[in-house]
C-alpha cells in the first residue's frame, strides 16, 4: 500500500502563497490519478485539485486560477501551489492517489498538512 506524505504547509496572509508537496513511497505512474483535498473544520472534505495520469489538471471552481496541481513522476511528487490565499482556504490538506484495478478502485491519503490563512 502507498504511503502518501504531505508537506509545505503553515500560515501564510491573505494574498499569500504557498506549495504544498506529497511525496509517494512508490512510483506514482501507475496510479489513476492524483490529488488534493482539503477538510475545513465542520465541514466535509472537498476536492480541490486532481491530475490523471497523462497530466490533464481539473480544479474546484473555488480555487481555478490561483491553483496549479503538477506531478514529478520521477520523484514520485505532487504538487499544490496556492496564491492569493483567502481565509476560506484555510482546512488541512490531504494527498489523494486513485487506483483503478480488477479489484475496482482504491483510494490512498496521506496524513495532512494544516494551511491556515490569516485576514
Amino acid at each position: 500500500q502507498v504511503q502518501l506524505v504531505e508537506s509545505g504547509g503553515g500560515l501564510v496572509q491573505a494574498g499569500g502563497s504557498l506549495r504544498l508537496s506529497c511525496v509517494a513511497s512508490e512510483n506514482i505512474i501507475s496510479y489513476n490519478s492524483m490529488g488534493w483535498f482539503r477538510q475545513a473544520p465542520g465541514k466535509q472534505r472537498e476536492l480541490v485539485a486532481r491530475i490523471t495520469r497523462a497530466g490533464s489538471p481539473n480544479y474546484a471552481d473555488s480555487v481555478k486560477g490561483r491553483s496549479t496541481i503538477s506531478r514529478d513522476n520521477a520523484k514520485n511528487t505532487v504538487y499544490l501551489q496556492l496564491d492569493s490565499l483567502k481565509p476560506e482556504d484555510t482546512a488541512v490538506y490531504y494527498c489523494n492517489a486513485v487506483l483503478s484495478s480488477w479489484s475496482g478502485v482504491h483510494n490512498y491519503w496521506g496524513q495532512g498538512t494544516q494551511v491556515t490563512v490569516s485576514s
